[in-house]
């Protein structure tokens, strides 16, 4: 379970989340929402121990993040921005990964089949297209078969086939009883994906729940998203 407790963290003294709360169950995916600078980025980066807290707790299982004792076996992420390097061959940067956590190599093979990437395993990264990498970036998330799943924007760069894959893997994970929090700015993805949802606005939670709840009296997650944050038009990505 991932529980976030009064979490605040500032930049320049600005705060970019501010004194936010969520928790986040096993056995359901749950989306995490807001605009753009809302704070979703921040609050995943230090719940991931990327950034430290000005105040309050981002727990995984009871445990700071960098307080685990094998990380990728506990908490398997996917961060925009983060890639490997491109030089180097899939099979080899997943390889370098599991040996640096204890993973079997098998694993890696295991992974690569689960994403669709055993006959590109050879290649070199820079030759990979943007879905090809998003791919990647998925194997190495689910490499240690970790117990929680934190994704942002997952489907970003995915043909049709690569996003119902990955949506089908989030609903299996989930169903397995494991934790799914699933970072996103696609409304229509999400409602398709995701049991609940955490909508973040201006560095505050303005709605915590399932999503046929925040949906209800509004017609779509779309719309439900705009009256929440208050970008009725819909501009906030602007």
């Amino acid at each position: 379970m991932i529980e976030i407790t009064r979490l605040t963290k500032r930049y320049g003294g600005k705060p970019a989340v501010d004194d936010v709360s969520f928790t986040v169950r096993p056995g359901r995916v749950t989306g995490f929402l807001g605009p753009n600078g809302a704070g979703k980025s921040t609050t995943l980066r230090v719940l991931l121990g990327l950034d430290r807290p000005d105040g309050g707790t981002a727990l995984i299982g009871g445990r700071r993040y960098r307080d685990l004792r094998h990380p990728l076996r506990t908490v398997g992420a996917l961060l925009d921005g983060a890639g490997p390097v491109p030089e180097r061959r899939a099979v080899d940067h997943l390889t370098w990964i599991a040996q640096s956590n204890r993973i079997p190599r098998r694993r890696v093979h295991e992974v690569l089949e689960l994403v669709g990437l055993t006959g590109a395993a050879r290649q070199r990264v820079k030759g990979y297209s943007l879905g090809m990498r998003q791919r990647l970036g998925i194997a190495a998330a689910l490499l240690g078969d970790p117990e929680v799943l934190v994704l942002d924007e997952p489907v970003n760069g995915l043909d049709p086939e690569g996003v119902r894959r990955v949506r089908d893997l989030l609903r299996e994970y989930a169903a397995s009883g494991r934790t799914v929090l699933l970072s996103s700015h696609l409304m229509a993805e999400t409602a398709e994906t995701a049991d609940d949802a955490i909508v973040i606005a201006r560095g505050r939670i303005v709605a915590h729940g399932p999503l046929a709840g925040l949906s209800a009296g509004h017609g779509s997650l779309e719309s439900a998203f705009f009256a929440l944050t208050g970008d009725r038009e819909g501009r906030g990505g602007w």
